[in-house]
């Protein structure tokens, strides 16, 4: 059946600022207190998803969360109406309490793994929200996510939603970041990836000795259960500990995938020689299998993590051809904007790239692969799906006036002392569920 993937990239929430809350990331552990414009990082985003749906992709659109999260605050011990618990958190903690207020739920490639219906024993599409519990501030997302994501997805007869994995480092889970999948067509059956950072139960298998590994080996195993792939559609790698020890968190700072062909750099996976034998025999496909690996040589791991190459989208065109969509940082870096050229110019389907400026999600550690969450569909599964968060001209124009009315254009430390930004921040998004026809999804509304 003709199937489409769709791109739901997650709009950028009203309390976007720089707390370094992410060990591991390199980007954002270097511009921690800096101040962020949430205005200018929203509309970067909607940007890049008109610029998708002028090229004739399907896009979509995924609501932020409600910040701060006055309820895990309350459950600190910080007590009195909101004002006075914001009051308290600011002077007992204010670290704390810019965790609360993090937008990082704008990341929508950790906001869950999705299997579409041509892998699944039952023929549906299957959503598992992803616990995030390496982070603090991204473990206060995945009920939330649960919500949207049935409210976006809300037909039994296609979707099936599963509750996030246990709370527990041993089943760390953070989504999609470290799942891509390979296929002929987005409606035949593929090959999932799954990579992991390590085992929770496997001493013998290696681990990072610097930075965490953030997707266990439990975790995807776990998923691949839950989503009832076949077992012909699933295939498990393990991350190379050396370059998660490097700032590559996650797969997708490293690796992308789209189609038939996987885009990785050389020191993407342990053990890479059997790794990629692995995938090549795992390939069923009548196409041609793609793998393009990155040397060193031309695209360092330094460059790579700051540029983030690899985070860029791969997406195909109705006209066949497979397009880049990459940072600015990709062509201000001139190794890497080398090594572009020479790929769009090589025997390979990918054969253009597009630019665009994220500056305000890249210095956060988020580049445009992280801004979304891919879910192919086919036809009567799209037709199930909440209209309202399919993006159109009048939509996109709805939601730029939207953030221009509700969103400030600077936010410091001082100002989450301010209780206003709260009351802006509910408000916006009480109007903007109503706009994407969400329901009462945020705990504030329930």
């Amino acid at each position: 059946m003709t199937a489409v993937e769709v791109n739901f990239d997650g709009l950028v929430g009203p309390t976007h600022n720089y707390a370094g809350l992410s060990y591991g990331n390199v980007a954002s552990l270097s511009n921690a207190a800096s101040y962020s414009n949430p205005k200018e990082a929203v509309l970067q985003g909607l940007a890049k998803m008109k610029a998708m749906h002028d090229l004739g992709l399907t896009q979509g659109v995924f609501a932020p969360h409600a910040r701060p999260d006055i309820n895990v605050l309350r459950r600190l011990g910080f007590t009195g109406k909101d004002n006075e618990v914001i009051s308290k958190a600011f002077k007992a903690d204010p670290v704390l309490l810019r965790a609360c207020y993090s937008a990082s739920a704008m990341w929508t490639a950790n906001a869950a793994t999705v299997s579409p219906s041509a892998d699944t024993l039952d023929g549906k599409v299957h959503f598992t929200a992803a616990n995030l519990n390496n982070k603090f501030h991204r473990s206060l997302e995945p009920t939330t996510t649960t919500r949207l994501l049935k409210a976006m997805f809300n037909n039994d007869s296609y979707f099936s939603h599963h509750e996030h994995l246990p709370e527990q480092g041993f089943f760390g889970d953070e989504g999609a970041a470290n799942h891509t999948r390979l296929t002929d067509a987005h409606g035949k059956q593929g090959l999932e990836l799954f990579v992991f950072g390590a085992s929770s139960f496997n001493s013998a298998l290696p681990k990072p000795s610097k930075f965490p590994a953030r997707q266990t080996l439990e975790a995807s195993q776990a998923i691949c259960q839950l989503h009832q792939l076949k077992p012909s559609s699933q295939l498990l790698l393990q991350q190379n500990p050396a370059v998660i020890d490097q700032g590559v968190f996650h797969n997708d700072v490293i690796a992308v995938g789209n189609a038939n062909v996987l885009l990785c750099h050389e020191q993407a996976f342990l053990n890479q020689i059997d790794a990629l034998k692995q995938v090549r025999n795992a390939y069923q496909g009548d196409e041609t299998l793609h793998i393009i690996e990155v040397p060193s040589a031309k695209v360092s791991i330094k460059d790579a993590v700051t540029s983030y190459l690899f985070n860029s989208q791969l997406v195909s065109l109705s006209n066949g051809k497979m397009l880049l969509v990459a940072p600015q940082e990709c062509h201000n870096n001139s190794a890497v904007n080398a090594y572009i050229n020479e790929l769009i110019s090589a025997d390979n389907p990918i054969n253009q790239v597009q630019f665009f400026d994220l500056k305000q999600s890249m210095q956060n550690g988020g580049g445009p692969a992280c801004l979304r969450l891919r879910v192919a569909l086919n036809q009567q599964e799209l037709a199930a799906v909440n209209p309202a968060v399919i993006l159109n001209d009048s939509k996109y124009q709805q939601l730029c006036s939207w953030a221009n009315k509700h969103y400030r254009d600077k936010l410091s430390n001082d100002d989450f002392a301010d209780a206003n930004l709260l009351t802006e921040s509910w408000q916006a998004l009480d109007e903007l569920t109503q706009i994407l026809d969400l329901g009462s999804v945020y705990p504030f509304q329930r």
